[in-house]
């Protein structure tokens, strides 16, 4: 029997069926899986080079770059004076915050925050994995003018820390994987909490109260049905402009709008199959288009009447395929791969670099906000999480996933200390820019990140590769997609 006979009679996989939780689950969490682990190459090259770049003869070439001034003057309406890191750290970072807002807003309407028996032991995880760093950095930081770190080894790293699981390969069941997921995903929005409660400089109430009627517009126009993304994009504009003048940080219009975008489609998809056969079965449509591109090569003339018939039915399938598909699915297909590919490495190569000069090195063993950082994300995480998951099961508040042991849930726990992109994120909002604090704070992210990553590595490594038959927590046909 031939190749091509024995392709064509191999029966889909599960995860590559048409039905409903395939196509709106399964498959949306293999790419985001995979967007998010390659994502985290891009993002520790671009780390890489920034620090490369630091330390070389040209350094003063990284702090001019990026120091340089660019302002944006709408008469006298609206004026942005912004240094090209500001740009950056402010209005890209408000994507990445928009695309995070986009999977908060999945996982509760349709993932794993949906069911609260489910959500409860990553969401206490997680809980565990903030407060514990942030006692250990106040502790050691206590008295002193770097405190105002305290927020910077709360955070969890989403695209790192699946990269390292991901890496161990079948050790690690799919629903350990989705407790990672669920418990990163959880600590990002602690994280937004932290950054709109506790590092906000100033307050314009004027400023908020316009930002906020921006957004209710937006709600309005949703539920109006209004489908048109120019007018989207305008109120999303404007309303990232009025947070950045109200003082509280600009990235949080991001997250809002994304837990305002629509999780669900405007067209039934039950429909959709009845009624794009009634588009494909209605005269000939498709027959009209072959006929009338043959007739027009060469030839400036054709049937105007059966052309435009042919292609406003295709215009309706176009519209239907579309509008079965959620807008916040629409949205996260198109900018996530801007985001992990683009705007989080170009974040790390603005944020990343940290001259090792003497004088950050100088008693680098006793510099407290470098112990603070290390000890929270190396020490806090890991102890946070395990002791709160263990806490929760004690508590009944809930249970681990099927297949997925104590043993794991220690080695997520260390993962669970690579602290990247929000770390560095709070690092920039809790210290002057430039100081030995900042300088501090980066390499203390960066050493404990390094750490937690080949601590959770070489201990999910070094446990039993379950067999497949046996293990009920393992999927047997996604599960080499995800770790792929």
């Amino acid at each position: 029997m031939s190749e091509r006979r024995l392709t064509t009679m191999r029966r889909p996989t599960w995860s590559e069926q048409d039905t409903f939780v395939p196509r709106l689950f399964v498959r949306p969490f293999q790419r985001f899986m995979h967007a998010e682990a390659g994502g985290a190459v891009f993002m520790l090259a671009a780390a890489v080079a920034a620090l490369i770049w630091a330390n070389s003869p040209w350094h003063h070439a990284q702090e001019t770059l990026w120091s340089t001034d660019l302002s944006i003057h709408l008469g006298g309406l609206a004026h942005l004076d912004l240094t090209l890191e500001q740009w950056v750290n402010d209005a890209l970072m408000a994507i990445f915050f928009f695309v995070v807002g986009l999977e908060i807003k999945r996982e509760l309407v349709h993932g794993e925050l949906r069911d609260p028996k489910k959500a409860a032991l990553p969401a206490i995880a997680a809980v565990g994995g903030m407060l514990v760093p942030a006692a250990i950095f106040m502790a050691l930081n206590a008295g002193t003018s770097g405190f105002d770190g305290w927020g910077v080894p709360m955070a969890t790293d989403i695209a790192f820390a699946v990269a390292v699981v991901s890496l161990v390969g079948n050790r690690v069941p799919a629903a350990a994987k989705v407790f990672l997921l669920t418990l990163a995903i959880a600590d990002d929005i602690g994280a937004i909490l932290v950054i709109a409660l506790f590092y906000t400089s100033k307050l314009s109430l004027g400023w908020l109260a316009i930002a906020l009627a921006t957004l209710a517009v937006a709600e309005i126009c949703k539920r109006q049905h209004v489908r048109a993304l120019p007018v989207y994009i305008g109120l999303a504009l404007f309303a990232w402009y009025a947070f950045h003048e109200t003082g509280v940080h600009a990235t949080l219009a991001g997250v809002v709008l994304g837990l305002l975008t629509p999780a669900w489609p405007f067209y039934n998809p039950e429909n959709f199959s009845e009624d794009m056969s009634s588009l494909l079965g209605h005269g000939t449509a498709l027959d009209s288009i072959e006929q009338n591109l043959e007739q027009s090569r060469g030839s400036s003339t054709y049937d105007d009447e059966s052309y435009d018939e042919a292609t406003s039915r295709l215009s309706e399938m176009e519209r239907l395929v579309a509008e079965t598909q959620s807008p916040l699915d629409r949205l996260e297909n198109k900018l996530h791969l801007w985001v992990a590919f683009l705007i989080v490495p170009l974040f790390a190569f603005a944020n990343a670099g940290v001259r090792l000069s003497d004088e950050a090195l100088d008693g680098l063993a006793s510099n407290r906000v470098v112990l603070g950082i290390v000890a929270g994300l190396v020490v806090g995480k890991t102890v946070g999480v395990f002791t709160f998951t263990l806490l929760g099961q004690k508590l009944g508040l809930g249970t681990l996933p099927g297949g997925v042991t104590q043993r794991m849930v220690l080695g997520l726990a260390m993962t669970a200390g690579v602290g990247f992109t929000v770390a560095l994120f709070i690092a920039s909002l809790a210290y002057a820019p430039g100081s030995l604090a900042t300088d501090s704070a980066k390499i203390g992210i960066l050493a404990g990140s390094v750490i937690a990553g080949l601590l959770g590595y070489a201990f999910l490594r070094s446990g039993p590769s379950p067999d497949a038959g046996d293990d009920p927590g393992r999927v047997s046909e996604p599960a080499p997609a995800l770790v792929d």
